[in-house]
């Protein structure tokens, strides 16, 4: 009698225990789909128009910085932006000061081994911008002249993989590094540089609404199209379901249309709906 009362007690112990462990694990399972975080860190470069810069009242503005508002509440999280050096974007996402990295991040070979990507979200090209009195109308005419780039950009980036497109022309074969478009604009106007790789979306932007914009013509690209996406640790792929499903649902609400209108004109987004 003892005996069969010890089993039983036994037996209950285990069904117990276990069904701790099922439900511990099931909880674990439903914690890695889901981001449960109350705010979203967004690594942001505040000076890139129009994704994300700082308007006349130093507040940060922008098509990415209104998309990932939008995508937080959908998510039901506060979002957070916070400016990071861009050449140490993959840095601060990594060591999880930043959640994502969203500002006309675009997708490369690359940055896919170190970063997961949500979906794309819109298209984008490499140009180059010279002075209008320059007389450079084409790549070859950068023979003995010097070209510019943003340091981690993916223009630089684009320029190195492929340096017989432009850099084999020019006087030191690499591109002179800039920490921001601003300043590699501000070169340009004054001449220290002859001209600049620039993501197509910052240059339209940038030279339609500048008093001097009329200094600048945008050479017609030879780099292929690329597509920005948002950055997320590869260890937070949950992150990354999340935000894409939050984007459909917008674009299906038309959130997404408006947003784009408002910064571009029209709707370039790329996200599909079912």
């Amino acid at each position: 009698m003892m005996k069969k009362r010890l089993m039983k007690t036994v037996m209950v112990s285990f069904v117990v225990l276990t069904g701790a462990g099922l439900t511990a694990c099931g909880s674990q399972k439903e914690e890695s789909k889901t981001t449960k975080k109350e705010t979203l860190v967004v690594g942001v470069d505040d000076t890139f128009v129009p994704m994300g810069f700082r308007d006349e009242n130093d507040e940060i503005v922008g098509f990415d910085i209104d998309l990932a508002k939008e995508v937080g509440k959908e998510l039901g999280m506060k979002t957070k932006i916070q400016p990071v050096d861009w050449s140490m974007k993959e840095t601060e996402l990594l060591t999880n000061k930043i959640d994502v990295i969203w500002n006309g991040y675009t997708v490369t070979p690359e940055r896919e081994k170190k970063v997961a990507f949500t979906m794309p979200y819109l298209k984008n090209e490499q140009v180059i911008v010279v002075l209008k009195d320059s007389g450079i109308k084409t790549y070859a005419d950068f023979k003995n002249k010097k070209v510019g780039a943003q340091e981690g950009s993916s223009g630089e980036a684009a320029l190195l993989a492929e340096p017989e497109k432009l850099l084999s022309y020019t006087t030191s074969r690499e591109p002179i590094g800039y920490p921001t478009f601003t300043e590699a604009f501000l070169d340009l106007k004054n001449k220290q540089v002859d001209g600049f790789i620039i993501d197509s979306v910052y240059a339209e932007y940038y030279i339609s609404k500048s008093d001097d914009g009329n200094l600048y013509d945008i050479l017609p690209s030879e780099f292929e199209e690329e597509d920005y996406a948002v950055g997320v640790n590869p260890k937070n792929k949950g992150l990354v379901e999340d935000i894409n499903k939050a984007s459909v649902s917008l674009k299906e609400k038309g959130k997404v249309q408006e947003i784009s209108k408002k910064w571009f004109g029209d709707d370039r987004t790329l996200i599909e709906t079912k």
